[in-house]
């Protein structure tokens, strides 16, 4: 496998919902799991619902992290995917940290792809890889 990255999955519960629901609070945890996880940021966008509920993301040069928020449950669920360099391990734990909770679920993908030969030197496989994506694409839309 090319591996290309680590793409952390969360599930967090028993949370304090004025955490989960204020958006500044929010923000600052993503910001120092970004400065934790030695990452890049790129763009940031955080949004509050009502009457709850906390979605924010935030574009990296490593990928992104992004989380949503379910004050009413305790709740929240997010991604941190780094590839390239970072720790996306140390920003996950920046985020439990700074959100309190007190139990978590964690997957981990590792993201990349399998190919028979060497794609850097044999463009025909890429363009097969190119065909094959546009055509998944197409039938999933």
């Amino acid at each position: 496998m090319k591996k290309l990255g680590t793409h952390l999955v969360i599930d967090a519960w028993h949370c304090p919902a004025d955490l989960l629901n204020d958006p500044e609070r929010i923000r600052q945890a993503i910001l120092d799991a970004i400065t934790a996880g030695g990452a890049t940021l790129i763009d940031f966008c955080v949004h509050q619902f009502s009457p709850h509920g906390v979605t924010a993301t935030a574009t990296l040069a490593e990928s992104h992290i992004a989380i949503h928020t379910w004050p009413e449950y305790g709740y929240f669920a997010a991604d941190v995917f780094f590839c390239g360099r970072g720790n996306p391990q140390l920003a996950l734990e920046c985020l439990e940290v700074a959100l309190q909770a007190k139990q978590v679920k964690q997957r981990e993908f590792q993201r990349g792809f399998e190919l028979e030969t060497d794609i850097s030197e044999d463009s025909s496989s890429w363009e097969s890889l190119e065909s094959q994506w546009a055509e998944t694409t197409v039938l999933q839309a």
